[in-house]
């Protein structure tokens, strides 16, 4: 007996296309306030980290890994078009980043860190479908990860605000700029800036003798491998 082969569709990727379909996949306020999201202790703390971490943009957003202490252990920030809203491709988009900056943590009986957003936009710090559909891609790829969903944030011009809480203040730095670029960071610590004097040391040898011999590294210090994105050093365990 033969068996004619049926049409094979991918059953990993909804048809984004269909209305209804990229309405299921969006959470309302309602559904998340239901969904236990842990509060954070100091939401300005991690507001301030974000943006001297990342400095976000327009359209930017920034997922953040927190350690049981709420300490930021690893964030990263990408830019994602929201015209067509869909959970599933900001779903994608997140877990591709939690994968490049810390392990899953599946092996875990209860998730012990937990990953928040925070979303860059124009407009007014009211609940869209875009933020909808942020919600439920950052909830779903916390389950695939072994993380523990947190808190979303969204962030404007003027202003930053919980979503579902009444905890907001000015955004730092001023208003974004459109457009962004991706940035990985691991560690909670801001890289140490160079001094000026010793910037000026180092151009005065140049210009005096040539170019500087290059310093041998240790072994320990030897790359390994080629470089990914731009990162900024650990500060911690």
């Amino acid at each position: 007996m033969d068996f004619a082969d049926a049409p094979r569709t991918p059953a990993s990727r909804p048809a984004s296309a269909d209305p209804a379909a990229r309405w299921s996949r969006v959470l309302e306020p309602a559904e998340w306030a239901t969904a236990g999201i842990p509060l954070l202790r100091n939401p300005r703390e991690l507001v301030n980290g974000v943006h001297d971490r990342h400095s976000p943009a327009l359209a930017t957003a920034v997922v953040a890994v927190l350690d049981p202490d709420q300490r930021v252990r690893a964030s990263a920030s990408f830019t994602l078009a929201a015209a067509d809203p869909d959970g599933w491709r900001f779903r994608h988009a997140l877990l591709v980043h939690l994968r490049r900056i810390v392990p899953h943590d599946l092996r875990l009986r209860i998730p012990v860190r937990t990953a928040v957003l925070v979303y860059c936009r124009a407009g007014e710090l009211r609940w869209t479908e875009t933020d909808g559909a942020w919600m439920w891609g950052l909830r779903d790829a916390c389950t695939l990860h072994g993380l523990r969903c947190g808190a979303y944030l969204m962030m404007n011009g003027e202003r930053w605000q919980v979503l579902g809480e009444e905890r907001g203040g000015r955004r730092p730095g001023g208003r974004p700029k459109p457009g962004g670029r991706a940035v990985v960071a691991a560690g909670g610590e801001r890289p140490r800036a160079v001094p000026e004097t010793a910037r000026r040391r180092s151009s005065a040898r140049r210009s005096a003798g040539g170019a500087e011999r290059p310093r041998r590294l240790p072994e320990s210090e030897a790359p390994t491998g080629s470089r990914g994105p731009r990162s900024i050093a650990a500060g911690g365990s």
